[in-house]
């Protein structure tokens, strides 16, 4: 098979990854023909657009999936050599995942067989991990287990609180991926099967986690705020929350050095500090 004039669909809801996907696709000689993206059923978290006029890449036709099951015939309706998946909410059915000839391939932010599922960025943190992943994966009927293309890992930074601020280093690593994964596809390449060991699951947080333990070390609770930052609202219970001067607050961002301004300062369970540098009433 030949290496370029791919017809690409790309299936996201996240605005940044079409916007910097469809340009280094071209770069690479390839046709990024439409994005498949999720028709929301609420508002857009706040900030944050959702997938459209304003959005959408140059030159690239933007179709809204009603559910899972539209997706199958909008992949049909752009007749794409490959499908990129990149930041998609649903669980694709494998009918849609088979329309293209070179089959359908998804970005995982993590070292896959580690943290499967829906937040494995928060996860990173919560476990210590220290770093974070890159798995380009081909796709198959169930969640994140399809055959790997291409890995790599991804510095995990104490500032590292935000996705605005993890997202472009993780996508710049991402897309450096690409090449490989392209050239597989090419091959005819299934993939590495993903190891039978290591395997956790990146599930949504619940009420064990949600609150900040001041008898914890400074790191710990750093890094669990920083967990729930990248829940991006998707768990069933609010968190973290702590209490803070005989007040119940939700903890929205944390520093272990001084930003000054008028961040508070606690000292936890090991004798380090850690910075308040943003909370909310939790009430």
């Amino acid at each position: 098979m030949k290496e370029s004039g791919w017809r690409i669909a790309l299936i996201t809801t996240v605005p940044p990854v079409a916007a910097a996907m469809a340009p280094f696709l071209q770069q690479l000689g390839h046709d990024p023909v439409a994005v498949i993206s999720a028709r929301r059923r609420g508002p857009a978290p706040s900030g944050r657009l959702p997938m459209g006029d304003e959005t959408a890449p140059p030159g690239v036709d933007v179709l809204l999936a009603r559910d899972k099951w539209s997706v199958e015939p909008l992949l049909r309706a752009c007749r794409p050599d490959l499908a990129l998946c990149w930041g998609f909410p649903w669980r694709i059915p494998q009918s849609a995942l088979e329309v293209p000839p070179l089959g359908s391939v998804n970005c995982h932010p993590a070292l896959l067989p580690r943290h499967r599922g829906p937040i494995p960025l928060a996860w990173a943190f919560r476990d210590g991990d220290g770093q974070f992943g890159v798995t380009w994966h081909r796709m198959d009927a169930d969640l994140d287990t399809g055959a790997i293309l291409a890995q790599a890992t991804v510095p995990m930074l104490d500032d590292d609180h935000g996705i605005d601020v993890v997202g472009p280093r993780m996508g710049a690593i991402a897309l450096g991926l690409l090449p490989e994964v392209f050239k597989r596809i090419a091959a005819g390449d299934p993939g590495d099967p993903q190891p039978t060991e290591g395997i956790t699951w990146a599930g949504h947080f619940g009420e064990e986690y949600a609150t900040i333990d001041w008898s914890q070390p400074a790191r710990q609770i750093h890094d669990q705020v920083r967990a729930w930052a990248f829940t991006f609202d998707l768990s069933p219970v609010t968190g973290p929350i702590a209490l803070l001067d005989g007040r119940r607050v939700r903890l929205v961002q944390t520093s272990l050095t001084d930003p000054g301004g008028e961040a508070v300062r606690v000292i936890c369970g090991d004798g380090q500090p850690v910075w308040i540098v943003e909370s909310v009433p939790a009430d």
